[in-house]
């Protein structure tokens, strides 16, 4: 086995260098624990960014992959395979929706969802009902369409010109909603919770009023549940708990438990916006991923893990609402089941390699937020133990945390 100093000069090499990595190299996994490939273990509130909802090494997937990888793989979609209908069927009977589209990601879903609104909308009102619409603080992926959502400059540095016709509406802001949208619109694009954003919620109204103003300009509601969706709030999708229902919504992180699967769900008018030829793909809804999905779905149901989300969950916030109590240095606790956070009023990211150090692997986003994504089968031991490493970070001022990261100890 290489070192780790091996693996990091081979990838300095040869990797285009897009990842500012967090210096451990993991090797195995087992529920919520990681191990480095020196076997050092942490607990994992990160999980795969909200990909491994089911922890590691999961028994019943691990089984599923390796009966189905000596079946069948991969056929295109020049034919049909005995799961894909199957994993439609479940998540349109989950979502409310009608039909759903499979790809390999969640930026590959979102470009879906875009052109399946600009078609519906052209089939209403004409080319000219064209223009996009999304939240300011949105992130919604890294290819060109859904970088024109993306309201972060950070990442759309570099790559202009994106997409003609995009907007974006203030977060929770009814009144700009209503002043901007109008016929031109074909699309409305909202994260029900921000994760790139810093774990940010728009409210039960705003949401109402979407819905409200989408309908009364023909414009399709996507909501954009990629990080937020698939149970991590406690429901299967976060908007079913606002009482809203979108006219297309985007998912991919957790859907086949870490193998590359995404999509995006619609209502019969924007489903049927473009039909054969107008979209595909090589790879997405393959009969190994959609198998795994639907043994992903069964074992949520199965193993109770959506009340776990919500009592565990809950325990999280009460135990993060302390911290923001007990320690000038946070903010803000915000979010719920298990996607939340801690803003602080100092930079985040010595803290997170701090707590590396300590055998806690948690993220940073928007410089000054801790974000955490545990798996849905979190208990509260668990939590306890975060919590422990987390306060004792927090009694200590950022310098000497900063300090105490660079020398490495």
């Amino acid at each position: 086995m290489e070192t780790f100093e091996q693996i990091v000069e081979r990838e300095k090499q040869y990797l285009i260098q897009t990842y500012a990595r967090y210096p451990r190299a993991l090797a195995s996994g087992k529920g919520v624990w990681v191990f480095d490939i020196e076997g050092r273990k942490y607990l994992d509130l990160v999980g795969g960014l909200g990909v491994n909802a089911l922890g590691h090494a999961h028994k019943r997937i691990v089984k599923v992959i390796r009966e189905q990888c000596v079946r069948l793989i991969h056929v295109s979609n020049l034919y049909y395979n005995e799961y894909q209908g199957l994993l439609a069927e479940r998540l349109c009977k989950l979502s409310g929706m009608e039909r759903a589209f499979f790809c390999n990601s969640g930026t590959e879903a979102i470009e879906g969802a875009i052109k399946a609104a600009r078609a519906a909308g052209h089939a209403v009102g004409g080319e000219a009902k064209n223009k996009l619409f999304a939240i300011e603080g949105s992130f919604h992926g890294r290819t060109f369409g859904a970088l024109s959502l993306t309201a972060q400059e950070k990442y759309r540095k570099d790559f202009t010109p994106l997409l003609e016709g995009v907007q974006f509406i203030k977060l929770n802001d009814a009144d700009d909603l209503y002043s901007k949208i109008d016929d031109t619109a074909c699309a409305i694009v909202i994260e029900p919770i921000q994760g790139e954003g810093g774990i940010r919620e728009c409210t039960q109204e705003f949401l109402q009023e979407a819905r409200t103003v989408a309908d009364r300009h023909k414009v399709a509601l996507i909501f954009d549940e990629i990080q937020c969706g698939l149970g991590r709030t406690g429901s299967m999708f976060a908007y079913q708990d606002s009482g809203v229902t979108p006219d297309i919504v985007t998912i991919a992180k957790p859907l086949a438990a870490g193998l590359p699967l995404g999509a995006f769900l619609a209502r019969e008018p924007f489903a049927s916006a473009i039909g054969s030829g107008k979209h595909g793909t090589t790879f997405g809804g393959g009969p190994l991923a959609c198998r795994v999905a639907l043994e992903y779905l069964s074992i949520i149901e199965e193993e109770g893990l959506l009340e776990n989300v919500r009592k565990v969950g809950a325990y999280l916030n009460h135990e993060l609402n302390r911290t923001r109590v007990d320690f000038d240095v946070v903010r803000e606790v915000r979010g719920r089941g298990m996607i939340q956070a801690l803003e602080l009023n100092v930079p985040a990211r010595p803290f997170v390699d701090a707590a590396i150090q300590k055998g806690l692997l948690i993220n940073a986003t928007q410089d000054v937020v801790i974000r955490l994504l545990p798996a849905f089968l979190l208990e509260e031991k668990h939590v306890d133990k975060a919590m422990k490493v987390l306060r004792k970070l927090l009694a200590n001022r950022p310098v000497e945390i900063a300090a105490h990261s660079r020398a490495g100890v």
